[in-house]
């Protein structure tokens, strides 16, 4: 451990800190921080920094850091970004934690982008812990320390928020007041210049006070870095990301297939979904999902059941369960005959259970404690306030049973003032509410689908790079590159295909001046072999079905006349069943992305691709491919006999193996692979390497 890491503790639990750039003047970012620091209750030493002043606050002002003879754990930067730079570097002999609030950075253009840069090199020199620059700073309501200039002091709580937004950041505490949520921590990390996303999900899987982690990100500056921290965390806490940047104006011009369908977002959830985190589909659900963790575990089991006193809110209750992953329980004999002991004969007895609109506290409590003692994960406690509901009785029936009981219990209360005292009387005993049934719902599935990846064993699949395969590789690609080339011919991608033992159709090669020789199979198909031109049935550089010599010699010209000193292959036609996509894009975060789904011309239009994150070995492929959007073709669906599942994930681990050993390789496509569901070989009809 370095002795950066052995400080971050005294960063984020500091004994003294320093406010550098403190003033009194009211509206400036240097008056708020030292207010909060000053008048919030922190009990360590203070130092103000300003060499404009003597005094402020009443206080001793020093001139610089290297004036303070005192030991110093933090400070805090708050000056302009062209002299932040120098006031770290002569710190540093006495200060090892720094959060730099001042903007003027990256964020700023090719100046400030140098300006980071030499700020980066002085944090790895100097062994420094730097969050931001361009940050809101960060909060530990334990300790009541505000490092930061959004105003208050939340409660301390078990959420760690971690947001690269600071006004987000300020917006999230605003509402998490409202909603009773409670933090551990609160850390605006900004530009990133040293402390990450990464480093923080380390530190806080080590804190005692942390029981889920929730992330605002924007992008991840290091996808090894982060994919080992949450490697390491995702089983034992709950992480839920609220993941920005789902779309973009502007892409940049992308040569194949599988690039236009490996899209940066699709990758970021697949590698969140390889590592157990929790990804957050809006804002609003972000705030639910840290809201339920924060105080419940996590569903046993994918069963609920729904309490309801009002049947439209209980059916719209069921609905949301379309398409899940947690259930509704199918409640046995046994329980519906105790529930029709008490309920009038009109209430429904099946799930949801239907308690009338008349329904007082009895129905709530005595149908809680029946279906209490079956095998059910969750009960979601609906409940609109009709004229006759005592709303805050009820509550309270659900705060008993919730005190008794270890199922996972929330509620979804429909209303305004006429519900505020009984939320507030759940929230304080740790029981969410929820406004609408489909947010309830939402979030249980979230949260038991990370219990599912927390229970599982996982064999984390590590990566083995064949020495032979990777210079062969590289051979071929070096001698291609020699020749002013950036596509593989299909002769050349056809060798590295059979290295990774991935069959391929019989190929005759006809160069440009060469004659058309006798002993082709008919029908067949003859095809444009060019490294310029690689999408070749938009250009009409195929031609299907010949069926003798002479139509094969017609179309070898054809293609020879509209495509000059271009060389053309000529294939056995193939029997069709299922064509399929498989590929590579090297991901500019996360490195080499495998990409597999339904093939042929209309591939980027339905999109029916998965993604898989190398490394990962053939059985992890296999309960990838189960799961994915054509596992239906592997389950046998509709009767119709499944596909080779074993031969499928043998040919994607030689895809996978490819992925990691040819650093040079940045898109491939196979398209198509033909696949069958007799005993018939799958087969690669076309391949295209690009580097």
């Amino acid at each position: 451990m370095t002795q950066s890491e052995n400080n971050l503790e005294k960063l984020f639990n500091p004994r003294s800190i320093a406010i550098v750039g403190a003033t009194e003047k009211e509206g400036k970012v240097g008056n708020a921080i030292a207010k909060n620091v000053l008048e919030l209750g922190y009990k360590g030493k203070i130092f103000l920094v300003n060499p404009s002043h003597k005094t402020l606050f009443g206080r001793k002002c020093y001139s610089s850091l290297e004036e303070i003879k005192e030991e110093v754990d933090l400070a805090i930067i708050i000056v302009p970004a062209k002299i932040a730079n120098d006031i770290i570097n002569k710190g540093s002999v006495k200060v090892k934690n720094f959060v730099v609030i001042s903007a003027g950075f990256s964020e700023t253009g090719e100046e400030g982008k140098k300006r980071e840069e030499e700020l980066a090199k002085i944090a790895g020199g100097k062994n420094l812990n730097i969050l931001g620059p361009n940050c809101l700073g960060f909060i530990i309501p334990k300790v009541k320390l505000n490092a930061s200039f959004a105003g208050g002091m939340p409660e301390s709580g078990n959420i760690a928020l971690i947001s690269q937004s600071g006004a987000l950041a300020v917006a999230l505490l605003d509402v998490a007041e409202k909603e009773g949520m409670k933090f551990s921590s609160v850390v605006s990390i900004g530009n990133k210049v040293q402390l990450d996303e990464a480093k923080l999900i380390e530190y806080f899987a080590d804190d005692p006070d942390t029981k889920a982690i929730g992330i605002y990100l924007e992008g991840i500056k290091n996808g090894g870095e982060f994919i080992y921290a949450v490697q390491k965390v995702s089983k034992n806490k709950p992480i839920v990301i609220l993941k920005a940047g789902k779309t973009e104006k502007a892409q940049k011009a992308i040569s194949s297939h599988t690039g236009a369908l490996a899209g940066s977002d699709e990758v970021m959830s697949a590698v969140f979904a390889k590592h157990g985190l929790i990804r957050a589909d809006s804002l609003e659900n972000f705030l639910n999902l840290l809201r339920l963790i924060s105080a419940s575990g996590a569903p046993a089991n994918n069963e609920v059941a729904i309490i309801t006193n009002a049947g439209g809110p209980g059916v719209l209750t069921a609905d949301a369960f379309e398409s899940k992953a947690v259930k509704l329980a199918d409640f046995n004999g046994g329980v519906k005959k105790n529930l029709r002991k008490f309920l009038p004969k009109e209430s429904s007895v099946g799930n949801p259970i239907d308690l009338l609109g008349d329904a007082r506290e009895d129905r709530y409590r005595e149908s809680l404690n029946i279906i209490g003692g079956e095998k059910i994960g969750s009960v979601v406690c609906v409940l609109t306030p009709q004229d006759q509901t005592p709303v805050d009785k009820i509550a309270s029936a659900i705060v008993k049973f919730k005190h008794k009981s270890n199922k996972t219990v929330v509620a979804v209360f429909i209303g305004g003032n006429r519900i505020e005292s009984a939320v507030k009387n759940l929230s304080e005993n740790n029981i969410p509410n929820f406004s609408f049934p489909n947010q309830a719902v939402t979030a249980l599935n979230k949260y038991y689908q990370w219990n599912m990846y927390q229970n599982k064993e996982l064999e984390i699949a590590k990566e083995i790079i064949n020495e032979d395969k990777k210079s062969k590789v590289s051979e071929i690609v070096r001698l291609v590159r020699s020749e002013g080339r950036r596509a593989l011919l299909f002769s050349e991608a056809e060798k590295i295909m059979e290295m990774y033992d991935i069959k391929t159709v019989e190929t005759g090669l006809l160069t440009p001046n060469e004659e058309v020789a006798s002993g082709y199979s008919f029908p067949a198909v003859a095809k444009l072999d060019s490294a310029k031109i690689l999408h070749k049935t938009d250009k009409q550089g195929v031609i299907l079905n010949i069926g003798s010599q002479d139509e094969l010699i017609k179309a070898v010209n054809r293609i020879r006349s509209d495509f000059p000193g271009e060389n053309v292959v000529v294939q056995p036609m193939q029997d069709i069943q299922t064509e399929l996509i498989l590929g590579i894009k090297r991901d500019e975060i996360f490195g080499p992305i495998v990409v597999f789904g339904l093939g042929g011309i209309y591939t980027e239009i339905f999109k029916l691709v998965d993604f898989i994150i190398p490394p990962m070995n053939a059985e992890e492929i296999k309960k990838r491919l189960l799961e994915s959007k054509i596992g239906f073709l592997f389950a046998g669906a509709r009767g119709k006999k499944p596909y080779n599942i074993d031969e499928m994930a043998r040919i994607l681990s030689g895809i996978v193996s490819l992925s990691q050993e040819a650093e040079d390789i940045k898109e491939l496509d196979i398209n198509p692979l033909l696949i069958y569901n007799s005993n018939k070989n799958s087969v690669v009809v076309d391949v295209k390497i690009i580097f």
